[in-house]
């Protein structure tokens, strides 16, 4: 099995952009938001499931999932997200599990947002990489780039597991409270650890 880095952070830490330059740098991303993108895009794996789940009112017009519908639906109704979870959750291991199997890299950063909270996860990894900066630059990064209001945003937050929590598992952690030029040095420094504990 490869060499597997969990990779994980708050809404908004910047997640992506630490995934883009592991990625740039030589790195198999495995990352389980862009799956879920793909199982609930027109045509998606998840796409008849989720219609009989919530019907034809969580879908737009193009055959994709209305992701805005559906965040509405979820996250007023527990039992609704459960369901959703259950669903979407075992195809999303199933497909990342697959694609770790397949990568042929030194190794791979395997993006898991909820990996603190996901004991299922946690056992596929042999390291926690947690991308961190201050809650309010979270939720300032995620209002700019979403538009949703600073309310829907601090809901999001308060659903994920806390700053500290995240810490706490955290076998390295990259400071995203600065520039990207500051993130890809972090980046570059632990690639180098990464490439040595893979044995490459």
């Amino acid at each position: 099995m490869s060499f597997t880095v969990g990779l994980t952070g708050g809404i908004g830490s910047g997640k992506s952009a630490a995934a883009d330059e592991f990625a740039r740098l030589g790195a198999a991303v495995v990352d389980t938001d862009r799956i879920a993108h793909e199982l609930t895009r027109a045509g998606g794996a998840a796409i008849a499931g989720v219609r009989e789940l919530f019907g034809d009112s969580v879908i737009a017009p193009d055959g994709a999932v209305d992701r805005k519908a559906l965040r509405e639906r979820v996250f007023t109704d527990p039992q609704a997200k459960r369901r959703l979870e259950a669903l979407l959750h075992p195809m999303i291991r199933e497909q990342s599990a697959r694609r770790i199997a397949a990568a042929t890299e030194p190794y791979v950063v395997h993006v898991v947002p909820l990996l603190v909270e996901s004991p299922d996860y946690r056992k596929r990894v042999q390291r926690v990489l947690v991308v961190d900066c201050p809650e309010p630059m979270q939720v300032e990064r995620v209002r700019k780039r979403s538009g949703l209001s600073g309310d829907e945003v601090q809901a999001i937050v308060r659903s994920q597991a806390s700053r500290a929590q995240r810490l706490a598992a955290a076998d390295d952690v990259i400071d995203n409270s600065g520039t990207i030029a500051a993130l890809q040095k972090q980046v570059e420094t632990l690639h180098r650890i990464y490439l040595r504990l893979a044995g490459s």
